[in-house]
Parts: structure tokens; sequence; C-alpha cells
């Protein structure tokens, strides 16, 4: 499943390894060093901006959303639901 993450951008879920608080940016080297070589590397979608809430880093990429983490948190949530629940389109076609 998908999980739209602000901005124009959607990412599978399955890539998803963490969703983190953007403050733990200032608070964190790891994670700010982390940022560092990426960016290097141009694996940063966007750069921390005054909107930004949340980081969402996933196998490839490290992106920076808008969002907050609940509500990302929620979003990844449903699309595990969705994929759970049971398929009546059948029914409704004929």
């Amino acid at each position: 499943m998908f999980i739209h993450i602000g901005e124009d951008h959607v990412i599978e879920s399955k890539d998803v390894i963490a969703i983190v608080d953007s403050d733990l940016m200032d608070s964190s080297q790891i994670v700010e060093e982390m940022i560092t070589n990426q960016t290097r590397n141009e694996r940063v979608f966007d750069s921390p901006q005054a909107d930004t809430k949340s980081i969402v880093i996933t196998k490839q990429f490290i992106y920076f959303s808008p969002l907050s983490v609940y509500t990302l948190k929620k979003r990844a949530n449903m699309t595990s639901a969705l994929k759970n629940m049971d398929d009546y389109s059948e029914e409704f076609t004929e």
C-alpha cells in the first residue's frame, strides 16, 4: 500500500523504516549526521523548513514532511486496515 506523506510525495508503506519528529534532528547528532550524509548522496527530498513536522526514513531516501508523526501513523494504519478488509466489489458488479 501507499502513504501520502505530504507535498507531492507518496511512498510505499513497506519501505518505511522510521517516522520521527523533526525536533529530533536538533537534539540528536546521529540523526543530523545521517541527514547530512544522505544529502551529499542526493537521497534527501526537501530540506528542513519551518513547516517540517516529521522526518520519514525509507530504505533509500529521507523525506521531510509537513505532516505530524501522529497523522502519518494514522495514514499508515489505515492502509494496513484497508489491506485486511474483505473485497465485496464483485457482488456489486452483478
